[in-house]
């Protein structure tokens, strides 16, 4: 039967006459206040926050981490070569970008297991250790860029590469293998407010915003080898395989379930949202300072010392200080995404809840792989941009790969049950996997025959 309500006269403890509304359900049986119910309702709704808050982590951290060294570098040539106009990208790339991770998400909270798992148990051994080996060329190639960004911004502020990247590789070894997931997770959450730097420093370059918000939503492009190959670099470095492995991987050590999804949803979107401002404010920063101006940037390190004429010292230093944090931070991230992904694969104990005598093999390869990836750096003429920009080209080529074997395990009814993708988001995914296939056998082409394609 329908509540109603009703004024009501009482006495309180003073035996003063008080007047209450109260809720009445079945003739003469009083529910409850409407104070009782509104207090009943901000209970619901701080008890939904407090679950929020003990969910947020593995989307945003693996959102600020993408923008790494390598994502720095690839965003600061973008906007210095193609100027605003190349800012659209961002937009479709977003759109992927949340898809994929709303897979990873629902794959990790139903099945418990990361994505290499899940290869490893759909598909043959041979195509999954061909996936494998791809994935930790790419993943080595980025914790080398990670360590040369660390080297260069060092350099920015005196300090010598030879310095800055041991003390950096120590701390980040130290911290993954002496702290649990909980602590490691709340360090890189603080240290993600570095991006706020970049956002600075696009102020002040005083860029044109009416050409801004013409470059992000007005689509256009150049039909050449070396668009098509910065725009599939731009799409491998804003959603890198690595960050599939990584993120379901987390959803996995943090022990989040179904009744998570939702909260681990809305966590992913707000990692997206942090991801494309940093990335859209170095874009523009870059297109203001250099996209007009003779100065030719091949790198993040020449960005920021380029800024100090055209706009400051401030924002030379800042735009230095994001790159240093971002290295760092993502030098301790993506060996992790490695040490998962090969331990998933060959049925290793993995998880920063293990002892190292639990997981020795897990940490044995986050610790080779950190130690490689700052001895490379230091050795001397090494061409480290190149291996940078090759690094997020390769995430772009394999991401389609990954990508694939996520819908096809996402729409697997005997491993997902219920939680399958829908008809229409699977045709959606599968036609924007599609333009990814097209532009890479384009790049492929055109890299092979370039005077067809000149």
């Amino acid at each position: 039967m329908p509540s109603s309500r009703g004024l009501f006269s009482c006495r309180d403890a003073r035996g003063k006459s008080r007047r209450r509304e109260v809720v009445v359900g079945a003739p003469g049986l009083v529910v409850g206040t409407m104070a009782d119910r509104i207090d009943i309702k901000d209970k619901l709704n701080v008890s939904k926050l407090t679950m929020l808050l003990s969910v947020l982590g593995p989307g945003i951290i693996v959102s600020l981490v993408d923008n790494d060294a390598g994502g720095i570098a690839t965003y600061s040539v973008a906007g210095a070569r193609y100027g605003y106009k190349i800012i659209w990208v961002m937009i479709p790339s977003l759109v992927l970008l949340y898809m994929v991770q709303e897979m990873n998400v629902r794959m990790g909270v139903v099945t418990g297991k990361g994505l290499a798992s899940l290869i490893r148990e759909r598909f043959s051994l041979r195509l999954t250790a061909l996936i494998m080996f791809s994935v930790m060329i790419a993943n080595f190639a980025n914790t080398t860029g990670e360590f040369a960004g660390i080297a260069a911004s060092a350099q920015i502020f005196g300090i010598p590469s030879y310095v800055a990247v041991p003390v950096a590789a120590f701390v980040v070894w130290y911290l993954v293998l002496k702290f649990s997931y909980k602590v490691v997770e709340r360090v890189f959450l603080v240290t993600g407010l570095i991006y706020i730097c970049y956002i600075i420093s696009a102020i002040l370059v005083k860029p044109s915003w009416s050409a801004v918000a013409r470059g992000t939503l007005v689509p256009s492009g150049q039909i050449n080898a070396g668009y098509i190959a910065m725009v599939i670099t731009i799409v491998g470095t804003t959603i890198a395989p690595w960050m599939q492995f990584w993120q379901q991987a987390a959803i996995v050590d943090k022990g989040l379930k179904p009744k998570d999804l939702n909260y681990e949803r809305i966590d992913t979107l707000i990692g997206n949202a942090f991801l494309f401002v940093a990335a859209v404010a170095i874009m523009v920063c870059c297109a203001a300072a250099f996209f007009h101006h003779p100065i030719r940037i091949e790198t993040a390190q020449q960005a920021a010392q380029g800024l100090k004429p055209i706009a400051g010292q401030y924002a030379s230093y800042l735009f230095a200080t994001g790159l240093l944090f971002a290295s760092l931070f993502a030098a301790s991230i993506l060996p992790l995404s490695s040490a998962y992904t090969v331990c998933e694969a060959f049925g290793w104990e993995s998880g920063l809840d293990h002892s190292f005598k639990e997981a020795k093999k897990f940490y044995v390869t986050y610790t080779i792989f950190i130690a490689a990836g700052a001895l490379f750096v230091l050795i001397p003429n090494m061409p480290l941009i190149t291996v940078m920009l090759i690094s997020q080209l390769m995430n772009g080529l394999l991401l389609p790969v990954i990508v694939t074997c996520m819908l096809i395990v996402v729409k697997d009814r005997d491993i997902m049950g219920n939680y399958t993708n829908g008809d229409r988001y699977q045709v959606v995914a599968w036609l924007l996997v599609g333009v990814l296939y097209a532009l890479d056998a384009y790049l492929i082409l055109a890299t092979l025959f370039p005077k067809v394609f000149s």
